[in-house]
């Protein structure tokens, strides 16, 4: 029997990093129950999916009333995302059983976090890349609402739910990290809130499904799952609060050598190489952040001056 206090702690604090930066849920939550609170894996994987059920819904909803979700993308998402998400639980199964199978899933759930990571470095180039672009366009996409234009690539998105609900049923890591940047990569001129909405309102059913097939299976805790979302709950909203405040940037990067450390470890490397990816990554974040503001500072001095309409017709696009 686990202590209810750590739990909760660990929970809140996983939900605060969501919050704050969109990422992190299951590559967060996973890795901790089992290296921190010593759950079995496939028990922390059922347990997370179980949880997330009801804390997807939170931002889902917010994205649903703003207007930035792409049903036609989720869609086509869903018929491959479920059944795959649902398969995935069986196909985990078929590594083995007791000790072995443990043994599997640590190293399943090794290499997903660091597939988690590699998606989140993409994704943060491409969201610089995004940025960059809007910058050179502000002004050609009205008032943002063009993203109902952009062409879907339907067997590409079929593929991304087949992939995406095939990692997350084996190791509930990816829903939040690995579709997005398939979803960036099939669909470059979705603007960032449409993709955000998007992956969060397919993940629900994706995730039900996944856990639905652990709890059939027997790996999912509902006692461990509740007492996460005690703390889950009210960190994501936390997180999300203090998100307008926070240079979100250096969370994620935080947020990069965490899951770095994370899967390495899963993955048994020794403790010489965890260090060095860990060293590696926040190098990596610090060189990029230090570029980015020198960047900035160079875009500032070299900018033209503008007229007051001029200045509060840009501030509007950006407020947007």
């Amino acid at each position: 029997m686990h202590s209810t206090g750590p739990i909760v702690v660990a929970g809140a604090l996983v939900g605060f990093a969501v919050g704050l930066t969109g990422m992190g849920g299951g590559a967060l939550m996973t890795p901790v129950m089992v290296m921190v609170f010593g759950v079995n894996p496939t028990a922390a994987i059922g347990s997370d999916l179980a949880a997330s059920v009801f804390m997807k819904p939170f931002g889902a909803l917010v994205h649903h009333r703003a207007g930035t979700v792409r049903w036609d993308i989720v869609r086509l998402l869903l018929p491959t995302a479920v059944p795959a998400a649902f398969g995935g639980v069986f196909l985990l199964r078929a590594l083995g059983d007791g000790e072995a199978l443990q043994r599997h899933v640590k190293y399943v759930v090794g290499t997903a976090l660091m597939l988690a990571v590699a998606g989140m470095l993409a994704r943060l180039w491409l969201d610089r890349r995004r940025a960059d672009s809007e910058d050179e366009d502000k002004g050609e996409d009205g008032d943002g609402d063009g993203d109902a234009g952009v062409p879907v690539r339907p067997v590409a998105t079929a593929l991304i739910g087949l992939v995406g609900g095939t990692i997350v049923g084996m190791t509930s890591v990816g829903s939040g990290s690995l579709v997005i940047v398939l979803l960036m990569l099939a669909h470059p001129r979705l603007k960032a809130n449409h993709l955000v909405g998007t992956d969060l309102v397919q993940a629900i059913p994706m995730v039900a499904a996944a856990a639905l097939g652990h709890l059939l299976v027997g790996d999912a805790d509902l006692g461990l799952a509740a007492t996460l979302l005690i703390g889950a709950v009210p960190g994501v909203l936390a997180g999300s609060a203090v998100s307008s405040r926070v240079a979100g940037g250096a969370v994620r990067w935080a947020l990069v050598v965490l899951l770095t450390g994370s899967g390495l470890s899963m993955l048994q490397a020794p403790s010489a190489v965890v260090v060095l990816g860990c060293l590696g990554t926040a190098l990596l974040g610090g060189t990029v952040g230090v570029r980015a503001r020198r960047a900035a500072r160079s875009r500032a001095a070299t900018a033209p001056a503008t007229d007051p309409a001029t200045d509060a017709a840009t501030d509007a696009a950006g407020a947007r």
